[in-house]
């Protein structure tokens, strides 16, 4: 669940971070402690270094999960940017991205996934800043009530700026552990693609952030500041994906899912209005409360809802490595003589199936690299090695993220559960392969996809808890 960490991350970096050098918090999921925040922020000679290092423990389905990032920024005492990087650590996988800031404005980075490196040089997003600037500009803005401004954070995992709105509002009275205190309320909304997400946090008269609240997975993700002995007091048990789970109305049987499915979902919340992608598979249609959702395999009458793929959907990226030599090899081995796509896909899938020994929750996000060298993990890198070894035969490829139908998992009866499969461009369509599985059903309902990048999976991390399933109908 790297976008867990990434929203944790954001959230922090889009507060102030005080002059005091050292600031801890407390990271609390649904009540339970995960984890702690460690930030530092030192001036030398004019240039302030900030540091913050988030650190979470979490289970899935009984699997201990552990993750923590590292964010060094680099910049003037005035808050122009010069450098950063960023460190994720994921049950053993790590990714690391350097960038330093040029004088003409462009950024040479250094990106590092399964310990193969990439070099590029982007441009800086205009007026996007890191930690230190953003810390001026509330400072600028001021705590007065009702004071509303935008500053553009820049996130170093995935090298894009976020736009983030910042209302201020009125003084309350919060009950903390260490007593009440009157701070100010700061409502924000993080405009990431598609699926905005909101925070609430309180601060004191120095702006320090004293606590901070958000919506993550059904859950309410706190962030309390503490001595260090709070912050770091032994973790409690979370199991992220209990409330990501989407109870069925009923049991689905393996005729209906060959068939197809329509299903009426709605939002369980009050929250940002749900979003679902519409694909050649999958027709999402507005119904009062919700979305009519119908999934089908596509055949040869099945209408065309989406466009053509493009360039990039071929090519090789920081997290689908179809050029290197190992994916190409595993490729050819896994295709065999199969010349159509449609054929050579299904050879894949099987393939992968096959390939990937041990089923193991405890990876959280591999790229296509790390599981041809390593074949362990579960729907996530089964997804990104089909992906990749398609695209290293020239077939169009995409990564989904989504729910699938299961009629056990984790205790539960008849439910959708998170998971992640491929898509391939075959026959004029876009069409579903999942290895991790016995291939694709109607069961799979579709959230969001994109290139194999975990951050470009925001649409759906942002209905993950968020959905119930009101009908189902099976289509004859």
């Amino acid at each position: 669940m790297r976008h867990l960490v990434f929203l944790l991350a954001l959230c922090a970096s889009a507060q102030a971070v005080p002059p005091p050098e050292d600031t801890w918090m407390s990271v609390l999921l649904g009540g339970r402690k995960i984890g702690s925040m460690h930030t530092t922020r030192t001036l030398h000679d004019e240039r302030v270094t900030t540091r913050q290092e988030l650190q979470i423990e979490f289970d899935r389905a009984g699997t201990k999960v552990a993750l923590s990032t590292t964010e060094t920024d680099e910049e003037t005492s005035a808050g122009a940017p010069l450098g950063f990087e960023s460190r994720t650590t994921m049950s053993g996988s790590e990714n690391v991205v350097r960038g330093t800031v040029r004088s003409d404005g462009m950024i040479d980075v250094q990106r590092r996934i399964g310990g193969e490196t990439q070099k590029r040089t982007l441009a800086w997003p205009a007026n996007a800043l890191l930690a230190e600037g953003l810390r001026l500009a509330e400072q600028r803005a001021g705590t007065a009530a009702g004071t509303r401004y935008t500053n553009l954070a820049f996130q170093a995992e995935n090298l894009e700026a976020v736009a983030i709105e910042t209302i201020v509002g009125s003084a309350e009275k919060i009950d903390l552990p260490d007593g009440a205190r009157t701070l100010t309320r700061i409502e924000q909304t993080i405009s990431l693609p598609d699926a905005p997400t909101r925070s609430t946090a309180w601060i004191d008269a120095d702006l320090d952030v004293v606590k901070l609240v958000m919506p993550v997975l059904g859950y309410e993700l706190t962030m309390l500041a503490c001595s260090k002995q709070c912050a770091q007091a032994p973790n409690q048990s979370a199991d992220i994906l209990v409330h990501s789970l989407m109870p069925s109305p009923r049991a689905l049987d393996a005729g209906e899912r060959r068939n197809g499915l329509v299903l009426d979902v709605s939002a369980n919340d009050n929250g940002a209005a749900l979003k679902i992608v519409q694909t050649d598979e999958q027709q999402v249609t507005p119904r009062a409360g919700g979305f009519r959702i119908r999934i089908s395999p596509v055949d040869a009458d099945t209408a065309v809802l989406e466009s053509k793929p493009e360039s990039s959907d071929t090519q090789a990226n920081d997290w689908l490595q179809s050029n290197a030599a190992e994916i190409i090899a595993l490729a050819k081995k896994g295709a065999g003589d199969a010349k159509a796509p449609a054929e050579t896909m299904q050879r894949l899938e099987d393939f992968v199936r096959g390939y990937i020994r041990t089923k193991d929750l405890n990876i959280g996000y591999a790229s296509a690299l790390e599981v041809a060298r390593n074949p362990q993990g579960d729907c996530t890198e089964h997804a990104v090695l089909l992906a990749a070894l398609g695209r290293a035969r020239g077939v169009p490829t995409r990564v989904v993220d989504g729910l699938v139908y299961v009629d056990h998992y984790a205790g539960a009866d008849h439910v959708f559960v998170p998971h992640a499969w491929a898509q391939a461009f075959v026959d004029g369509h876009w069409k579903s392969f999942d290895a991790a599985l016995r291939g694709f059903d109607a069961g799979h309902v579709a959230l969001s996809f994109g290139d194999g990048d975990p951050w470009r999976f925001f649409t759906g991390f942002n209905s993950l808890g968020r959905m119930r399933v009101d009908a189902v109908e099976a289509i004859h």
